[in-house]
């Protein structure tokens, strides 16, 4: 076992309670299965726990970046020195508040999200059955599919500072829009949504569900790693459509390439390096000005 730093072994001191993993490779925690280790990667169970590891990381001055199921995220070749704070299958928890509400952690993923809601006889969330990520993620950024958004159906978001304070917002207080929410600007973790739904027949919910599935398969590249939709939309056309229409299909940097499949995706061919796809990305962005006039924006997020 590699013996651990000074900063490793003070924070193991601190936070001993809580699952701690040492230089842990972030491409095991990344759909694009990509980035170098963390120095420090911690699982907290419960508010408490990722409330003493925001103070601890104070206290100590090191740095921390909050992960769900990186689903969305191109992590460094290099690694990451401090804290990566991991909350997928760690903040977990689902529970009906009523006839037609429902509360889910920040750390359950959309699909379990939509599995239970359908279980209960509550439409709404089935779009966001296919979404990869976690909840609280897909609050973060108001992820959506198909014509739905997370916006459409919560209630109120439960909110962590980074000194790890709580507080809930309204859906009307996030700032919602295309692929935004106010904690972009201003930081925080998403803890815990509250979703209102409609009571509707079970079958119907699972039946539209494995429809959107089944249109997902047919059309997006499941099969290779990526971080789900490369580019944002933007204003006066789609990103895919652009990307075709610039002949970029297939286009390739290193192990990185847009897929053949769906040109929205930018996928990992096997051993692509961060590198690799931060000059995919910007090469395709170039080349779709050049022909277009058009910037296409990255909607992964590059750490």
């Amino acid at each position: 076992m590699t013996e651990l730093t000074v900063f490793q072994q003070k924070f193991s001191a601190l936070c001993g309670d809580i699952e701690l993993r040492f230089n842990e490779s972030m491409a095991k925690h990344t759909s694009f299965r990509i980035g170098g280790p963390a120095e420090i990667m911690a699982f907290p169970k419960t508010r408490d726990q990722l409330a003493k590891l925001l103070k601890t990381s104070a206290l100590l001055d090191c740095p921390f970046a909050i992960l769900g199921a990186g689903t969305n995220v191109l992590a460094p070749d290099e690694g990451m020195s401090g804290l990566v704070i991991c909350l997928k299958d760690a903040l977990s928890g689902l529970e009906r508040l009523d006839e037609t509400r429902i509360r889910v952690m920040g750390g359950i993923t959309m699909a379990r999200a939509a599995v239970f809601a359908a279980g209960l006889g509550l439409s709404g969330m089935e779009f966001a059955h296919g979404i990869p990520g976690t909840v609280g993620g897909g609050v973060y950024m108001n992820a959506g599919a198909y014509g739905g958004e997370l916006s459409d159906i919560i209630e109120s978001v439960e909110v962590m500072d980074f000194s790890g304070n709580i507080r809930c917002l309204k859906c009307s207080e996030m700032d919602f829009s295309y692929r935004h929410s106010r904690l972009e600007e201003e930081g925080g973790i998403v803890i815990s949504a509250d979703f209102v739904l409609i009571p509707k027949a079970e079958e119907e919910i699972r039946s539209l569900m494995k429809e959107l599935q089944t249109k997902r398969t047919a059309s997006q590249p499941l099969d290779l790693p990526s971080a789900g939709s490369a580019f944002k939309r933007p204003v006066g056309g789609y990103a895919a459509a652009l990307i075709d229409q610039a002949g970029l299909k297939g286009f390739r940097v290193g192990g990185a390439a847009i897929s053949e499949k769906h040109a929205g995706f930018a996928v990992n061919l096997g051993g692509a390096t961060a590198a690799d796809v931060q000059q995919l990305l910007q090469q395709v962005s170039d080349r779709v000005y050049e022909t277009s006039g058009i910037r296409i924006e990255p909607e992964v997020r590059i750490w």
